[in-house]
């Protein structure tokens, strides 16, 4: 399923858990390589991604000179934004068009998330849904210029309060965008006690119209945390991808690989299976149970024919396959048509 499908076909009013459309959020982790980039989204669709998503940005237009870091410096020891970004602004049009090609020619959905106007534009023919970034949450007219296109958004809300995610929705909701939020938590990387998925729910109570997702920067490990995300309610779940965690660099050490990927989406797999459906009903395998391990008004003792039923003449004992106790209302007081011994299952056919 496209990005763009989801859109069309959630429903927040159905009482049910989807399969999360995953993101896999390559970014720059490319390194500048369109080789590496195209093997990435190769490990990205082997690991059972629906999209690979890039960044699209050049560092003059996203940092000032004096921007510092927010990252993990032991990890990624540059302690300037722009130094930083400008190590990896090298794709732009040209390349995010290879890379998009590409992603048609294997079937994954191609993504980037822009952040600037130049890039906006040009990735407007490439996608069909737009990602902004948590840091442009409070980025007003950015929002409204996205908005412009009239393609559905994904806003992530790390750092944010309420009332400025509010604020940014409403932003949105002015121009008829179908929006999806993703809870997120900017700390890189993200300590499972800072986590929160429980803001997940707090989301889905608050914007109940809205797809409600995640997108994480947890240690991988052992997927837990996108897992538990999920049984929240997460509809989509975006993390971070790499084919390497141990590189420098600060998007490789909390990216998930494809076998990490492969591994949440086996225990997706049995996740759903225990949890089964969202409608209560008895099941076919349980029609044995209802059968035998249920009871049946059943004599108490001898019954002689032309007798009227008393409450003492009755008693209640597995198996189900006479009258149900539910009905001892309508037994008491009728007429027997026929001796009935002790211990005999009560029919309907034994009384007038």
């Amino acid at each position: 399923m496209k990005l763009k499908e989801l859109f069309e076909k959630f429903n927040p009013c159905e009482n049910k858990l989807y399969q999360p459309y995953i993101i896999a959020e390559v970014g720059v982790n490319h390194e500048g390589s369109m080789n590496l980039a195209k093997r990435l989204v190769d490990e990205a669709k082997e690991g059972g991604a629906n999209a690979v998503k890039f960044q699209s940005y050049k560092a003059e237009t996203l940092a000032s000179k004096d921007s510092p870091s927010y990252w993990d410096t032991t990890k990624e020891p540059t302690t300037s934004q722009y130094e930083l970004f400008k190590k990896h602004d090298g794709f732009w049009k040209d390349e995010m068009q290879e890379l998009k090609e590409y992603c048609d020619k294997v079937c994954i959905e191609f993504m980037s998330t822009p952040f600037d106007i130049e890039s906006a534009n040009f990735l407007d023919e490439m996608m069909d849904v737009y990602k902004i970034s948590s840091s442009d949450l409070t980025n007003k007219p950015f929002i409204e210029y996205l908005c412009q296109f009239n393609k559905p958004i994904i806003l992530s809300t790390g750092a944010s309060s309420l009332y400025e995610i509010q604020e940014a929705v409403s932003w949105i909701e002015n121009y008829g965008n179908p929006l999806a939020l993703l809870h997120c938590v900017l700390n890189y990387p993200t300590p499972d006690k800072n986590a929160n998925l429980g803001m997940i729910l707090d989301l889905k109570s608050k914007f109940s119209d809205k797809i409600i997702g995640y997108s994480d920067h947890t240690l991988p490990e052992d997927m837990k945390v996108c897992e538990m995300a999920t049984i929240l309610g997460s509809v989509i779940i975006e993390k971070h991808f790499t084919h390497d965690k141990t590189l420098p660099g600060n998007d490789h050490y909390h990216a998930m690989d494809k076998e990490d990927l492969k591994l949440f989406k086996k225990n997706l797999e049995r996740t759903f299976e225990i949890l089964g459906g969202f409608k209560i009903k008895a099941l076919e395998d349980e029609e044995s149970a209802r059968q035998n391990a249920r009871r049946s008004l059943v004599a108490s003792r001898n019954i002689k024919q032309g007798k009227i039923i008393t409450k003492e003449d009755l008693t209640f004992k597995r198996p189900a396959h006479g009258v149900s106790p539910k009905f001892i209302d309508e037994i008491i007081g009728k007429k027997v048509f026929t001796d009935i011994k002790e211990d005999t299952v009560i029919k309907w056919g034994m009384f007038k």
